[in-house]
């Protein structure tokens, strides 16, 4: 086993050095990225230019005067639904939840992959606590007039943009909490949405609430999933989520900027 880990990493570093492998999700996932750049751009350009008014926006019925504002709420709302039904073009660190992507490793130690579990939820449990802290500072803020609605969308946003660049450059979580190697082994990959509408629990109206609450379903739903079905989510028990069998290749550019910071 320990052969075929170092055959791995050695693997690794070899097409580290060669250069990225340009897979059609990673492509996707660099379009997809520089979607979300424009996105916070965009919403960032009109927050600099009158952000009363988008506060005025977030709280009026959507009938009433589509906006910006209102379209990026149908792209959230979008990107919620689509982890909520069976969905093929999603990334493998989703679907791995998903009975028809399990390739159980014969005879996986039983007693290993609890202690897997054990582990990553004291670890995913910490990265709550910590972010639900954390975001507690600007709802605290809020709530004293500090900051307006219009600050916590800009938030929001900025949370939105975060989330690619934790799938392809850097991960926080990741690297001090959860230790996985990849997202594709990633126990908390189907929390970005919950992260992301965090600040939209704050206030009051339709607007947020909807955003937040649809989240919230989305964490619950991939946590009942885990919960029942811990073995697919361990590279020890489900072939699909080991490299070898990787053909996404997603992590490459996190792997390479890393690589080369401890070469130096």
């Amino acid at each position: 086993m320990k052969n075929t880990v170092d055959a791995i990493k050695k693997t690794t570093q070899k097409q580290i050095v060669k250069g990225i492998q340009k897979t059609r999700e990673l492509k996707f996932y660099l379009f997809k990225f520089a979607i979300r750049i424009a996105i916070f751009f965009g919403v960032l350009a009109f927050y600099l230019k009158d952000r009363d008014l988008m506060g005025i926006l977030m709280n009026q019925l959507f009938w009433h005067n589509f906006t910006l504002i209102h379209f990026i709420w149908f792209i959230f709302m979008g990107l919620m639904i689509m982890h909520l039904i069976p969905n093929n073009r999603l990334s493998m660190a989703w679907k791995k939840a998903k009975e028809t992507e399990f390739r159980p490793v014969e005879n996986y130690d039983e007693l290993k992959l609890l202690q897997f579990v054990q582990q990553q939820n004291i670890a995913a449990w910490k990265v709550m606590l910590l972010w639900l802290c954390f975001n507690a500072i600007w709802g605290t803020l809020y709530l004293f007039g500090i900051l307006t609605s219009s600050d916590l969308l800009m938030l929001t946003v900025f949370y939105f943009l975060c989330d690619y660049i934790c799938i392809l450059i850097f991960c926080p979580f990741q690297k001090i909490f959860m230790k996985n190697k990849c997202c594709i082994n990633c126990r908390i990959y189907d929390w970005g949405h919950f992260m992301m509408f965090t600040p939209m629990l704050f206030i009051k109206n339709f607007y947020s609430w909807s955003l937040f609450f649809t989240s919230l379903v989305v964490l619950i739903h991939w946590e009942i999933a885990y919960a029942k079905h811990p073995e697919r989510f361990w590279e020890g028990s489900n072939k699909t989520l080991q490299c070898i069998n990787c053909k996404e290749r997603t992590c490459q550019i996190k792997k390479k900027s890393s690589f080369f910071v401890l070469q130096r």
